[in-house]
């Protein structure tokens, strides 16, 4: 008999999962659905799986791992991929359980953004360029952490901009965190 503690996990209305070195040992229901698999198809593979290309999972997951370092846990919105392929805005919230070598244990929940935040086609560096923009920072801070140009950044908020039929930059992050101006 399951304790009401395994039946809370397995039927929390958000997506959860523990993790081992970024791969899934355990995953609830509403984690699955989400992503478009049963629970025990995720169990064992990698999270990048999830991801819309390696890169995004690479510098995701050193971003990520530098916060978590600082602090133990960590919360970011960014665009995932659903088994399907489609692409969909989740919000990401995790909790390492080894402060010392934050991947080797850790809990994360994902609640799935698609209604309120639709994706617009984007390209990889897009997508990175979008979720900073949604994190409040400069181009040129954004520059520094991806290891480009101000300028670059420019031309790819530019680029935004235009995709999502914005005027400025409060409009782009509005229409990014799916808040109604």
């Amino acid at each position: 008999m399951e304790s009401g503690v395994d039946i809370g996990f397995a039927h929390a209305p958000i997506g959860l999962v523990v993790t081992r070195f970024r791969v899934v040992q355990r995953c609830n229901i509403r984690f699955g659905e989400m992503f478009g698999f049963e629970g025990e198809q995720l169990e064992g593979q990698s999270l990048s799986k999830l991801y819309p290309s390696l890169k995004d999972f690479y510098h995701i997951g050193d971003k990520g791992l530098k916060i978590l370092r600082d602090s133990g846990s960590y919360i970011n919105e960014r665009i995932m991929k659903r088994g399907n392929g489609e692409l969909f805005w989740c919000r990401v919230r995790g909790q390492s359980l080894t402060p010392e070598n934050p991947f080797a244990h850790a809990v994360w929940s994902f609640a799935d953004l698609a209604e309120s935040r639709p994706v617009v086609e984007l390209s990889a560096r897009e997508r990175q360029v979008a979720i900073l923009v949604t994190e409040g920072l400069t181009s040129k801070e954004i520059a520094n952490s991806l290891d480009i140009s101000p300028r670059t950044i420019e031309a790819h908020r530019a680029r935004l901009l235009q995709k999502f039929g914005v005027r400025n930059s409060a409009e782009l992050i509005a229409r990014l965190t799916g808040i109604q101006l």
